[in-house]
């Protein structure tokens, strides 16, 4: 009989039966399944299941997160199954089958853009503050501003645009760089291309509408002219001139002579994109890009704006879950590069942050002592308040359905107050609360106004009805709904929660046998697994850490490569065939996890190896694990690496510390009583 015989029963026919299983892998915390109908997985069924911590759907694989001992139980469900598991990139192959045109082409543009957006949101509080200092007339009867009353703030002023030019008017060379990136073609050819498209020789893209055509420089080369035009801020121009480069490679790489191609690819390759961009494919996407913006703009300043602003407030939530949000961001850049250079979509999309933070922030009113949910909904709350929706549509607002609803009526409400009064942003990248910044100081009070709305009017739907809909096993947990003691499976007494916190004196260890904390060794603190700056495990950049799904712990940016234990204790797991992950037990009962980088299980170990092997008893920094960083970051993953406690055993009031350079072995980074 196997240690989780019952759940994966459950969780073969929860998810649509064999028949609905395409392809399924496992990584170090997660089933990754593909499903030919994904409607058919019942996934609040499934997230009852007393071994499962969560589910979401991403890049096409259904995934259920299990914890340290998925390999346990990924065993056991495909021999149960009757079905062979695959590699990890043969899940992705087949994910990306179940996916249409659109879905492809939607994906592609999100994983373009996902690197650039920390750019964009640091250029937008950058150039937020600088409004605060230059654009807002504060002193003198409101006649001049910060930077026009004091020597400092006027050269803070000037100083900051150093930082707003190279987000904005350079993005070009991000977009170029982030799509050789994506396609696995030579980057710094793609960086150059993209210098080319902004170079200072070129008349600046701003200012092409107000010069006039007879001043606008050129190239003469005898029979014909080319117009030296930048691209600053362009965003179709570049993508299309990015997508030469790369297929310009792509095809030179495939005929050239191993023994000449570095010498031919990279020449052939970047002169003739250059040429192409600048005479073809950066004429034609200047025109489709404003072409676009105009068709947008005249949208949102026509009779009809309200209509239009109910329509995308209504409906930017569910666009986020599909991904198509991403198209957006070169809308909105796009109407940045044309006169009067603001944007009235951004202010909308900051308010429907804000609505769908409110929904998550009633849900947490509601669930105050449901304390699963609200290891879910406070963080989510924040991210989603601060810009970051994902945690709050997937882990919360999705889940029950309402919340989600209410918070769109709530964007709704606000879009139309913003369009209406025509509030107009100055940048983009800043989301939620911190929006503000990036709005004329002109509109400040009629966004805030709206801002207002997108707080209450979800919160007040989300509570109203959540009180109506909401089980008491939603409002206070299982453990608190029903506190009878449930049985095990071999039929002893067990109270949940106890065994959830690693308390239970029966509870079982990550092998299945019953262990006892009595008398097990006073450990009382981790040291740090890595050199390298420590983070908030908020902070992760992946929601099933920074949830706190899989346990509470810290993150660590690393400047080092080796891996190395926190304390004295056992390897309970290891990832034999990715080395990316492993799996601890401390004396006292504490469990852990350390998992480097993010999805770099898709690597299938390249780049890491393993130091130790499962049942290995290892000191307090010993290694444990080595890793290349530069192949994780050319995979396109963070180096970011996770030290969670899956399991508190006999610890107790966890103490995170955070926000300092850590050295391995040496800095404390987790404490308890």
């Amino acid at each position: 009989m196997g240690k989780y015989d019952n759940d994966v029963k459950h969780l073969l026919e929860l998810v649509g039966g064999k028949d609905n299983i395409q392809a399924v892998s496992h990584c170090m915390t997660r089933m990754r399944f593909v499903l030919i109908d994904p409607k058919k997985a019942d996934e609040k069924a499934i997230e009852d299941l007393p071994s499962v911590k969560g589910t979401f759907t991403q890049a096409g694989q259904y995934q259920v997160i299990i914890g340290n001992d998925v390999a346990v139980f990924y065993n056991e469900f495909t021999k149960y199954a009757g079905i062979e598991g695959v590699s990890k990139d043969a899940v992705k192959a087949a994910a990306k089958t179940n996916q249409n045109i659109a879905q492809k082409i939607v994906g592609t543009l999100g994983e373009i853009f996902a690197p650039l957006i920390p750019a964009l949101i640091c250029g937008g509080l950058v150039l937020g503050f600088r409004n605060v200092i230059g654009e807002i007339n504060f002193f003198n009867n409101g006649t001049q501003s910060l930077a026009d009353v004091s020597q400092f703030w006027s050269g803070m002023y000037n100083f900051l645009w150093l930082i707003g030019e190279a987000v904005f008017h350079l993005l070009p060379v991000g977009i170029v760089w982030s799509i050789t990136k994506k396609m696995g073609t030579t980057q710094i050819l793609g960086i150059i291309l993209g210098l080319t498209l902004v170079s200072s020789q070129l008349l600046n893209g701003f200012n092409v509408a107000s010069t006039p055509a007879d001043e606008i420089p050129v190239w003469d080369f005898g029979f014909f002219k080319v117009e030296m035009i930048g691209y600053q801020g362009q965003v179709i121009a570049a993508m299309m001139a990015g997508f030469v480069l790369v297929y310009l490679e792509k095809f030179f790489k495939k005929i050239c002579p191993e023994v000449v191609s570095m010498i031919v690819v990279p020449f052939c390759s970047l002169v003739p994109a250059v040429i192409i961009a600048h005479t073809i494919v950066g004429p034609i996407g200047w025109t489709i890009g404003n072409a676009i913006g105009d068709v947008v703009y005249t949208g949102l300043t026509s009779d009809f704006r309200f209509l239009f602003a109910a329509v995308f407030g209504l409906l930017y939530a569910p666009l986020v879950m599909t991904g198509l949000h991403h198209m957006t961001n070169a809308i909105d850049s796009q109407l940045l590069n044309i006169p009067p250079n603001t944007t009235i979509l951004w202010p909308m999309i900051a308010l429907s942050n804000i609505a769908q933070g409110s929904s998550v922030l009633a849900m947490s009113v509601l669930q105050k002592k449901n304390e699963r949910a609200q290891q879910i909904n406070v963080p989510a709350c924040i991210s989603c308040y601060l810009g970051v929706t994902e945690p709050a549509l997937f882990g919360v607002n999705l889940k029950y359905v309402f919340p989600l609803v209410c918070g769109m009526a709530g964007s709704c409400c606000a879009a139309m107050i913003s369009v209406g009064f025509g509030v107009e942003a100055l940048s983009i990248g800043v989301g939620g609360l911190p929006g503000i910044l990036s709005i004329k100081p002109e509109y400040w009070g009629i966004f805030l106004l709206a801002m207002a709305v997108a707080i209450v009017v979800p919160f007040t739907l989300t509570f109203v009805v959540g009180k109506m809909k909401l089980s008491k096993e939603d409002r206070f947990g299982r453990e608190n709904a029903n506190p009878a003691i449930e049985s095990t499976e071999d039929g002893k007494a067990s109270d949940p929660a106890q065994a959830a916190a690693g308390t239970d004196p029966t509870a079982a260890d990550s092998t299945g046998s019953a262990v006892s904390n009595t008398g097990a060794a006073d450990v009382k603190e981790l040291k740090s697994i890595l050199d390298g700056r420590v983070m908030p495990i908020e902070e992760a950049p992946d929601d099933v850490f920074s949830q706190k799904i899989m346990g509470d712990g810290v993150a660590i940016e690393p400047s080092n490569t080796v891996v190395t234990a926190p304390a004295d204790c056992d390897v309970s797991v290891v990832m034999v065939d990715t080395g990316h992950a492993c799996g601890l037990t401390l004396p006292n009962g504490v469990e852990l996890l350390i998992h480097v980088g993010v999805d770099t299980v898709d690597m299938g170990g390249d780049g890491f190896r393993l130091l130790v092997n499962e049942g290995d008893h290892v000191k307090a920094g010993q290694k444990l694990i080595e890793f290349d960083p530069a192949k994780i970051k050319a995979a396109g993953h963070p180096c970011t690496t996770m030290l969670i406690v899956t399991s508190e055993g006999s610890a107790a009031n966890l103490k995170l510390h955070s926000g300092m350079e850590a050295k391995a072995g040496e800095t404390t980074v987790i404490s308890w009583d």
